[in-house]
């Protein structure tokens, strides 16, 4: 396995919207092989979860993993999760204002609302088939990384630019009412 580069906010291959993977490429030991890096480069970058667009290979492939994440100590666990052709459907218009970070946006945060209950179908990297509803703040996460295979930063969705603010800016004086307001949306979903 191999750490890769994670492309950062002004390359322009950012914006390029992925191309569905089908069971043939899928299949392929250089696309499991690359599933196993994208899985290293998010979690030596304790990042929340990485799109194949952000190491600059443009298929429809995200992982997800929260496991006492350094960078998201408030948010809840999920397990390492690989989508492929994930598409998410709202399952309602409640909405939630979150305080969004990115591996390809160093040290910057900005709000931006997301849905707090998606459907989610997709493949496994088996090429199983998923089908489950994903909701409160891990619901915002797989948003953010499929946000990724579309051509879309947070940058791009952010609510009010005023929002933006660097970590350490946040974090001495933003970080306990946000994490408030998380804790809430958990409490009520879950998740």
């Amino acid at each position: 396995m191999a750490v890769l580069p994670i492309a950062t906010v002004g390359h322009p291959e950012l914006k390029w919207v992925a191309k569905e993977v089908t069971r043939e490429q899928l299949a392929l030991p250089e696309t499991q092989a690359f599933i196993d890096d994208l899985i290293e480069t998010m979690r030596h970058a304790n990042g929340a979860g990485l799109a194949a667009t952000q190491v600059l290979r443009h298929q429809r492939i995200c992982a997800v993993e929260v496991d006492n994440n350094p960078r998201y100590p408030y948010k809840p666990r999920v397990p390492l999760t690989i989508l492929v052709n994930p598409v998410l459907t709202p399952l309602d218009d409640d909405m939630f204002e979150n305080m969004e970070g990115c591996l390809s946006v160093p040290g910057i945060r900005g709000q931006v609302a997301r849905h707090t209950r998606l459907h989610l179908t997709a493949w496994d990297r088996e090429g199983n088939p998923i089908d489950k509803d994903i909701l409160g703040l891990t619901a915002c996460t797989f948003q953010h990384e499929v946000d990724h295979l579309d051509g879309l930063l947070f940058l791009d969705k952010v609510i009010d630019s005023g929002t933006l603010t660097t970590w350490d800016s946040f974090n001495l004086f933003h970080h306990d009412a946000f994490v408030e307001r998380a804790k809430a949306l958990i409490a009520k979903h879950g998740s």
